[in-house]
Formats: structure tokens, sequence, C-alpha cells
């Protein structure tokens, strides 16, 4: 064996073996008295330090085929470790669009982190690769403001873009730099989409989601607000108008519930729930600013298991601070928690700020009064049976556990299904029985000629990075055809 290889080894092994430094959170007491971020930016030294555990794994690294987009992370770190904090923070851009969001709402743990090679050696952590990204850029910001980057000579080209949500802005920015103007048409007051109207700011704070808007529109990205593409202006329209268009209108859509009772006032779906906890009202839609802060009782259900559940949770534990009056918030999934589909740290998250969680649990019917408004769930115990399709074992009531508890508010976190609009007033458009837009898995192009889509759109509710990958991989079909 070499000495240079020998000393490489070496420096792996006491690499693989320094402890994980991870960032630190605010306390739940302090977190529950707002919506702000409760995860801290490291400091520059912790951030090269924990940079520093990385062993630079060959090609081709866990961590990069373990991220939805590909980031060079190895690159990143070796160069955060260095102290080339605007370098790193390039070689994320250089991939990702919106590293400023990925690093806040990526499930690092299911991606580029658990995939890491320290995840399963001997420090058993994985290296804090998003909390290492949020640092880069936001010293970038701090130290040369709102990056604008290159934008290449006008092509003559006109592209239009349906929804300002992840993949939308994804397509909008990639298009732009390459020379083409793009307009982006959006449903609601302000671009976002889920960044702005679903994740709540306390994971995402608005104001880089802003930030972001504002670095578009800097390079030349039009956006039009309150225009729902299929009702105010048909799909087939902007195809004739514009030389191509993008779909990126996710799938925003509270998927229906199933029970009696739940249009008794005190039931809510996610979207609205949300909307009114956390959004600005200047930027909600008026029919919700209208109504202000969601009228909570103090017996608060949600239903259902993934982060959006995650997320309605903690955004009512947060109602108390405006309300002035405590909250009894539960959880209610029909599986275990081993079952839960969302974030593992969004469930520690809750349980920390005083959340309570009925496992095997699932409503039965929701119980009103004579004026209409919600007083109990009736509530029936589950065992778990054989596996469904999903792989997850299926719940099965069990006879005779019926009970009814108290509840002023339930919140329905029951998913999301993509807006049926388009494809119904779109007939050259070819959808599935779901709502969902049909593509060439590898262009992006749906049955329209000069129409492309992905996101949500395409593959119902997924990951914010797998929207913005397969809009990059659109967008890079949409030029070679502007450029043929």
């Amino acid at each position: 064996m070499s000495q240079h290889r020998a000393s490489l080894d070496i420096d792996r092994k006491a690499r693989a073996y320094a402890p994980v430094l991870p960032v630190a959170k605010q306390d739940a007491k302090t977190r529950l008295g707002h919506f702000e971020e409760i995860y801290l930016t490291y400091e520059a030294e912790i951030a090269r330090a924990e940079a520093s555990r990385c062993i630079q794994c060959p090609d081709p690294a866990p961590c990069v085929l373990g991220c939805a987009i590909g980031n060079d992370i190895p690159t990143a770190l070796r160069l955060v470790e260095e102290g080339s904090f605007i370098e790193a923070a390039n070689i994320f851009r250089r991939t990702s669009p919106m590293p400023e969001i990925c690093s806040r709402v990526c499930p690092q743990e299911r991606l580029c982190e658990g995939s890491c090679t320290h995840g399963g050696g001997v420090s058993l952590q994985p290296i804090q690769i998003g909390k290492i990204e949020k640092f880069v850029i936001e010293y970038q910001y701090a130290t040369e403001g709102i990056p604008l980057g290159e934008v290449e000579p006008d092509t003559g080209k006109t592209v239009a873009i349906v929804g300002g949500g992840p993949a939308g802005m994804a397509a909008a920015e990639r298009l732009r730099r390459l020379g083409h103007a793009v307009t982006v048409y959006d449903a609601n007051p302000y671009p976002g989409g889920l960044l702005l109207y679903g994740i709540p700011a306390y994971k995402l704070q608005k104001e880089r989601v802003v930030k972001k808007i504002e670095q578009l529109k800097a390079i030349g990205i039009q956006f039009v607000a309150n225009t729902r593409i299929g009702q105010d202006i048909p799909l087939q329209q902007l195809a004739d108008t514009f030389d191509a268009v993008f779909v990126g209108t996710g799938a925003s859509v509270d998927s229906p519930p199933r029970w009696d009772g739940a249009d008794l006032h005190g039931v809510y779906t996610a979207t609205e729930f949300l909307i009114r906890c956390n959004v600005p009202v200047d930027l909600q839609p008026p029919a919700l600013a209208a109504k202000g802060l969601p009228d909570v009782g103090h017996h608060v259900f949600v239903i259902g298991g993934g982060d959006t559940a995650m997320d309605c949770v903690r955004s009512a534990l947060r109602l108390q601070h405006a309300l002035g009056y405590s909250l009894d918030v539960a959880c209610a999934y029909r599986r275990t928690e081993a079952e839960m589909p969302g974030s593992k740290s969004e469930r520690v998250n809750a349980q920390e700020e005083g959340a309570k969680f009925d496992w095997l649990t699932a409503p039965v019917r929701f119980i009103g009064d004579e004026q209409g408004t919600l007083t109990g769930i009736e509530f029936v115990r589950m065992t778990l049976g054989e596996p469904d399709e999903s792989g997850r074992r299926r719940p099965v009531p069990l006879e005779g556990s019926e009970f009814v508890a108290p509840a002023d508010t339930v919140v329905l976190a029951l998913g999301y299904t993509p807006d049926s609009l388009l494809g119904e007033t779109t007939p050259s458009l070819t959808t599935t029985r779901w709502g969902l837009i049909v593509i060439d898995p590898v262009t992006g192009k749906t049955s329209l000629p000069n129409v492309w889509a992905g996101g949500d759109a395409v593959t119902g509710p997924e990951l914010v990075g797998t929207a913005i990958d397969s809009a990059l991989h659109a967008a890079q079909s949409i030029t070679e055809y502007l450029r043929a």
C-alpha cells in the first residue's frame, strides 16, 4: 500500500469516528410563541468542522445518488471545510435552482443524508448536509445579496409556465437563463405554490420564497397572478400564443373526506387551515383572507399521518399564543408510527411541542349539534392485517371498539390530488382517471404538440426535489424543441 493511500485511509478513519455537530433548535416553549423557523443556522467554524467529517467517497458518491437533483455534495463539503463558502454555495446552485428552499424542506434523512456512508458506519450519524447547504446559501445572501447569475442572450422564443410552484419556478428559471422569454401564470395572488401556501413558516420562512421570486423577476421572468389556466384562459390559447408551454400546476386539491359530518362547522381541509394559520393576510386568496385565523376550540384532532398532518398539528399548537388559551392537539392515525409516511424529525418536533398521537385509530363519523357545529368524533380502534398494495400492513377495524371523543376542531390531512380542470377543459390533453397529466417519461411532452408538464401534476404528491428534477428535464427538452 502506498504511503499516500495509507495516509488517506487513516484520515478517512479519523473522519468516520468524528462526532456529529448538529444544528441547534429553539426549545419547544420558545418556538410555540411564533411561526418563525425553529432551526438555527451553523456558525462558520462549526459548519467547517461538520463538513470535515466527509470522507470524500469515490464517484459515484452515495449522497449524490441519494439527492433528487444530483447535487455535487462531496465537492461542496470539501469547499466548506476549506472555508470557501461562496464557492460551495455556487456548487449547489450549479444543479439546484433553489438551494435556499431545498436545504430547508427536503427530507434529507431519506435522501442525501440517508445515503451517507456515515449513517451506516462507525458514527451512525450522517453528515448534516442540508444544514450545511442552508449555511452556505445564507452566507452568500449576507455577503453578496440576491445572486442573479448569468442569462444567455435573448433567443426570441417565448414560453408560458402554468403554475408558480416548485416545478414551475424551476422550469421558468432554467428556460430564462437559456435566453427564452418566460411568463408564469399562477392562480394565487402571489407565486410560490406549495412553498408559500402549503409549507409552514417555521419550516420555510416566507421571506425566503419572496426573495426567490424577486430573483426570478430580476432576471426578466414575468408573473401573472390571480389567473387560473383552464378557467380564465384556455390552455389551448396559451399553446397557440407561445412557442412552448410547461404545466406545473402541482397536486393541491385536498382529497375528499368520506365520513358523515365532514361539512360541520369546525371541520377544515388541510389547505385552508394552513393558509389561514401561516400565510400573511395580504398574500392569501381574498375568500380566505376575509375569514382571519381559524376558529379553533380547545380539543383539536388532525386526521392523517404524513408531513401535511404534522404541519397541521404543529400549526394548531402555535395558535395557542395568538388565541390566548391552551389547546389539546392530537393526531389520529389508523396505523402505527412505524407505518407513518412522514418525516420522523417532524413527529419528534410535534411531540416536543405537546402533540399527542392516537395510533391505530380511525374516524367513523363527525358529530355535531343542532346548529351544525362539531362537538365530537366517533372513532374505531384498528389492528394491522396483511400488507396492502403499498407494502404497509392494512388497517382493519376492531369490532365493538368504537368510542366518542369530544372535539371542537378537526383538520383533514388526507393527501392531495391534482386539479382536474385542465384535463376537463382541454380535450386534446391526455390525463389519467385521477387527473394526472400523461407525459413522455423521457422528454416530459404531453399529448399537445408544444406543451410539456412535470412535477406533482404528473406524478401526484411527491418531494419538492423530485418536482424540480422533472421540471429541469422538461426545460431541456423544451430548449431542444425551440432550437430545432
